[in-house]
Parts: structure tokens; C-alpha cells; sequence
């Protein structure tokens, strides 16, 4: 089972991701929360609180309850 699903509606703090509510752990940054969720930090762009917010910021950056996020990911291929 998912981890964060794990906690429980009293564990950690409530988020939105991609539209819909999750539950993370409290206390991460950014890039701990992607890890966290699954995500590979390099292959992601996030508009968080509604702006693109720059990779070299997602290690500083806290996130907090009602935080919101768009993750998209990055895929290669083409011809």
C-alpha cells in the first residue's frame, strides 16, 4: 500500500496534486515531497501555488497544508 495513503486521515498534512487531495508527510520540501510521491525530481516541471517555481529552489522550498500542485512529467521519445 501507499505510504502516504498509510497515514491516515489524522497523519501528516493535506495537499492537492494535479487536483486531487493527498496527505504528506509534514515538514518536506518540494523535491522531498516529489520522492515521496513517486515522482523523479530531473523528469518533472511543477507549478506550485499557481507559478512555476524553479528546480533550483524545490530543495529550500517548504511545503505546507493546502499547498497546491501541478506535476507534469516530462517524456522523451519522437522521431
Amino acid at each position: 500500500m501507499d505510504p502516504v495513503a498509510e497515514m491516515g486521515p489524522t497523519g501528516g498534512i493535506a495537499i492537492q496534486v494535479n487536483g486531487e487531495p493527498r496527505r504528506c508527510s509534514a515538514g518536506l520540501s518540494l523535491e522531498q515531497l516529489l520522492v515521496e510521491l513517486g515522482y523523479r525530481p530531473q523528469l518533472v516541471v511543477v507549478e506550485f501555488n499557481g507559478a512555476i517555481l524553479p528546480r533550483g529552489r524545490w530543495g529550500v522550498q517548504p511545503v505546507q497544508e493546502s499547498d497546491v500542485l501541478e506535476v507534469v512529467t516530462i517524456v522523451g521519445g519522437g522521431s
